[in-house]
């Protein structure tokens, strides 16, 4: 018997991710739009304040366990921007190819186009869980002008990754899953809950 779960999201590159590494789990995922769940506010600074403000709200809006991700790239020469912003980098509403033109852009005149993906999970069992599960994976590459593959979602065909020779938008889904900053976190978190 599987435990329905509720993504505090309603992305569904993030759904299919999620769906894939948490079915061994027993966990039978679900995007809060299926509860007709509104998006939570998301005014703190840090990954770990909005991820857990997100879950809160799903898990306290269905009544269900409720997972939530906040998850951005970090430019260095930005000082970690666009950060906490990512999803809304270029103004509402919300658009991957705008925020990563702007990041392109914002980035033309410094040397260092180093950046790293950083990602929270947070797994509330309640509402008010006072031990919230928190598991956290960073991913790091750098920040190319031209869009480079087909895959991913957000700023993947701009993110190149050294090791591979090729953006994140250029890898499986396997391969990004077992790589990325959300893949990372989403390992730790799993290995917490069992």
């Amino acid at each position: 018997m599987s435990t329905p779960l509720i993504l505090a999201s309603n992305n569904a590159g993030k759904l299919k991710e999620f769906a894939e590494l948490l079915a061994p789990l027993g966990f039978d995922l679900h995007t809060q739009g299926e509860f007709n769940v509104p998006e939570a506010e998301e005014p703190h600074l840090t990954f770990v304040e909005n991820a857990l403000a997100k879950a809160r709200h799903a898990s306290r809006l269905t009544g269900l366990p409720a997972l939530a991700d906040d998850s951005g790239v970090c430019a260095n020469a930005l000082g970690g921007a666009p950060g906490v912003f990512s999803a809304r980098y270029a103004g509402e509403p919300k658009s991957d190819a705008r925020n990563s033109a702007k990041l392109v852009v914002d980035l033309a005149t410094h040397a260092d186009k180093s950046a790293y993906y950083f990602c929270v999970l947070v797994f509330v069992r309640h509402a008010d869980d006072p031990q919230p599960v928190i598991a956290e994976g960073r991913w790091d590459g750098e920040i190319i002008a031209e869009a480079s593959g087909q895959g991913g979602f957000g700023y993947d065909p701009h993110f190149w990754l050294a090791e591979a020779g090729k953006t994140c938008a250029e890898l499986s889904a396997a391969e990004k899953n077992s790589r990325s900053h959300r893949g990372q976190a989403l390992r730790e978190l799993v290995k917490k809950l069992r």
